[in-house]
C-alpha cells in the first residue's frame, strides 16, 4: 500500500522537491530522500516508512527533556527509522542510521491512540530517532490523538520547513523538545545545517501557539567552544525570550564521536552564563543532580517543581503563579499526580 505525501512540488517533468525538511531534496523518479523514508514513485512523492515504527513504550515527559509541558504524566512514545542529519555522536545511531525494514509491518495510528488510553498515558510522543521521518504519519496520529484527548509531542532537531510546522500545529501537535546542535563555526560535523534554521522554527511554533523548550547537547569538540556557547545563548534570548526553557545536557561518547564527557564545570559555566543573559528556566541534564533540575521562581527563587529519576517528587503552583510572589510561570498542560518514580 502506497501513502502519498502531502508536501512536495514538482520541478519538472517527474522531478519533485520534498517540503517535509529544509534538507529539501530533489527527487527523480526512483530516488529516495536522505532521509531514507519519502521516495520519488513515478513523479510522487511516496511515505515509505508510514506507520513503521522501531519501538513504542510508554514514558515520562520529563524524559524528553520537557519540564514545563504537562509535568509528571507520561507519554506513549514511538519511533521510526533513518534522520536527516546523522549526528556522529547519536546515541540512538541503530534506528537512526538503519534502512527501512525490507518488508515492514505498518501500525496504523488508531492501534497507538488505542494503546495510549490503554495504558493510561496522557499524550502521544515522536522520539528516539528525528520524527520528520514519519512526517505524514504524525499529521493522522495527532488528529486523531485530539479527538482522544491525548496531547501531541515532538522530540525534534527542528528542520522541518515552515509549511510542515503549520500543519504540525494544525493537527495537535503542540509541545516541542527542540535540539540545538550547533552554531556557524561549528563544522567538523553537521556542515550542511543552517542551525539559524532550527531558532526561526522555534520562534514559528511559539507564535503557532506551540510549547517549545530547548536542548543543547554541549558536545565536546564540536559546540563547546566560547564563540558556539555565545551564539547559542545570544539567539535563544533574543530570538525565543526569557522564558523559553533551556536545557544545557552533557554529552557522553557514542557511536563514532569518541570525544570525552563534557566536564560538569563547563556546563555549569554555560548555565551561569545564560542565566546572567536573562534566560529564566535553565536545566542542566544527563548529570544525575536533582537540583540541576529544579525548576525554581525567576522572581524569588522559591523551589516550585522537584524532580527524580524523571518524576516530578514536588510541585507547588498556584495555578500558573509562584504561591511566594505571585510571578508568573509558564506551564503548558496540568500537573499529573499519580504516577510511579522510575526504579
Amino acid at each position: 500500500m502506497e501513502f502519498q505525501a502531502r508536501l512536495y512540488e514538482r520541478v519538472e517533468d517527474d522531478v519533485i522537491r520534498c517540503l517535509v525538511c529544509e534538507r529539501r531534496c530533489v527527487l527523480k523518479p526512483g530516488q529516495t530522500g536522505v532521509c531514507k523514508n519519502y521516495r520519488n514513485l513515478s513523479g510522487k512523492l511516496i511515505h515509505l516508512g508510514y506507520g513503521v515504527l522501531s519501538a513504542v513504550e510508554s514514558r515520562p515527559i520529563e524524559i524528553k527533556p520537557l519540564f514545563h509541558y504537562w509535568p509528571n504524566s507520561t507519554a506513549l512514545t514511538f519511533s521510526g527509522y533513518g534522520c536527516n542529519f546523522y549526528c556522529p555522536w547519536c546515541q540512538n545511531n541503530h534506528l537512526s542510521f538503519s534502512n527501512l525494514p525490507r518488508d515492514p509491518k505498518r501500525v496504523p495510528p488508531e492501534r497507538l491512540v488505542e494503546y495510549a488510553l490503554k495504558v493510561g498515558d496522557e499524550g502521544l510522543c515522536a522520539s528516539f530517532n528525528e520524527p520528520a521521518t514519519l512526517y505524514d504519519y504524525l499529521l493522522d496520529l495527532f488528529k486523531l490523538g485530539r479527538r482522544n484527548n491525548l496531547y501531541g509531542v515532538l522530540v525534534t532537531n527542528g528542520y522541518f520547513t515552515e509549511r510542515a510546522l503549520e500543519k504540525l500545529v494544525e493537527a495537535g501537535a503542540d509541545g516541542y523538545s527542540v535540539d540545538i546542535k550547533g552554531c556557524p563555526k561549528a563544522r567538523k560535523a553537521l556542515a550542511t545545517i543552517d542551525h539559524l534554521k532550527v531558532f526561526r522554527n522555534a520562534k514559528k511554533l511559539i507564535d503557532l501557539g506551540g510549547h517549545v523548550e530547548m536542548v543543547y547537547l554541549v558536545v565536546t569538540g564540536f559546540n563547546d567552544g566560547e564563540e558556539c556557547v555565545e551564539w547559542i545563548l545570544g539567539k535563544h534570548i533574543d530570538l525565543l525570550g526569557p522564558d523559553t526553557p533551556l536545557h544545557i545536557n552533557r554529552y557522553y561518547p557514542a557511536h563514532v564521536w569518541r570525544e570525552p564527557p563534557t566536564s560538569l564545570p563547563k556546563l555549569l559555566r554555560i548555565k551561569e552564563r545564560a542565566r546572567r543573559m536573562g534566560i529564566n528556566y535553565v536545566y542542566v541534564g544527563n548529570v544525575g543532580v536533582p537540583e540541576l533540575e529544579e525548576t525554581r521562581c525567576p522572581s524569588c527563587g522559591k523551589i516550585l517543581i522537584a524532580r527524580h529519576h524523571y518524576r516530578v517528587t514536588y510541585y507547588r503552583l498556584d495555578g500558573d503563579r509562584c504561591p511566594r510572589c505571585g510571578q508568573r510561570i509558564p506551564i503548558r498542560g496540568r500537573f499529573v499526580e499519580g504516577k510511579p518514580l522510575l526504579s
